[in-house]
């Protein structure tokens, strides 16, 4: 049951995944979650570092597509300094919003992976879709109201996963 719920990968934060790391699992474009993964969920400006990020990705030609539970205008007001693509109201863990995000780029499943800081939607939504994903810490500590529910169900679901898989550990970049 809690194997839905595990990662491909556990990155500290998404600014750590290069175009290199990515290309060498054949991936060709990246679907992440907006926030606490991208951007803080209470300071939607973002920082140097994501721009950066961005930018590489960018420049290796991976294009990045958010996939949120978010509404449209929460999403298009956050994403307008980035020029980034979305999908709003993905529905995660449901497949749909991760499956409307690869098929916006025309690319299969194989081709993309799902980043995310939540393994009950963005991971488990992952698995369900057949997508890789990357779990990440989340950008801030602290969570909006409806997320910390969550995490109190995480960490008891965090904690089975790393007892029964000793491969889940935090690392730097993306391992074979």
């Amino acid at each position: 049951m809690f194997q839905e719920y595990k990662p491909t990968w556990m990155v500290s934060a998404i600014y750590q995944i290069t175009p290199e790391q990515l290309k060498k699992h054949g991936i060709k474009a990246v679907l992440t979650d907006l926030d606490n993964t991208l951007i803080a969920w209470n300071n939607p400006n973002g920082t140097e570092e994501l721009r950066q990020w961005l930018k590489q990705m960018d420049e290796a030609k991976i294009p990045v597509v958010v996939v949120s539970n978010n509404n449209q205008e929460r999403i298009a007001h956050a994403l307008e300094p980035f020029g980034l693509d979305f999908v709003a109201r993905a529905l995660k863990p449901f497949a749909r919003g991760i499956k409307a995000g690869y098929q916006k780029l025309g690319m299969k499943k194989e081709d993309v992976v799902m980043v995310g800081d939540q393994i009950m939607t963005d991971i488990r939504g992952a698995n369900r879709a057949g997508v890789k994903s990357i779990l990440v810490k989340p950008v801030v500590a602290t969570d909006g109201w409806n997320t910390r529910i969550n995490r109190f169900f995480e960490r008891k679901i965090m904690k089975h996963l790393q007892k029964n898989n000793p491969d889940m550990k935090w690392q730097g970049e993306l391992n074979d």
